[in-house]
């Protein structure tokens, strides 16, 4: 039996223009919302992601970060 889709969880989440941009696109692609999409990266995240590009991706982000922030 499938697990009923219940969205318990509400944050306030900040996000930069074009990361919300590119999840509105995988949304829409995906016929979601954008709740129901990052539920499902997040749930499913060790199966959407190539973790060698993960980790060089996440580590220019960390050093670009301070400087984004201005």
């Amino acid at each position: 039996m499938p697990k009923r889709f219940r969205l318990t969880r509400r944050f306030p989440v900040a996000m930069t223009e074009d990361g919300y941009r590119k999840l509105r696109g995988f949304a829409a692609e995906a016929g979601l919302d954008e709740g129901e999409a990052l539920s499902f990266l997040f749930e499913n995240f060790n199966s959407v992601i190539d973790h060698d590009n993960l980790t060089h991706k996440l580590r220019i982000f960390n050093s670009e970060l301070e400087a984004r922030k201005r």
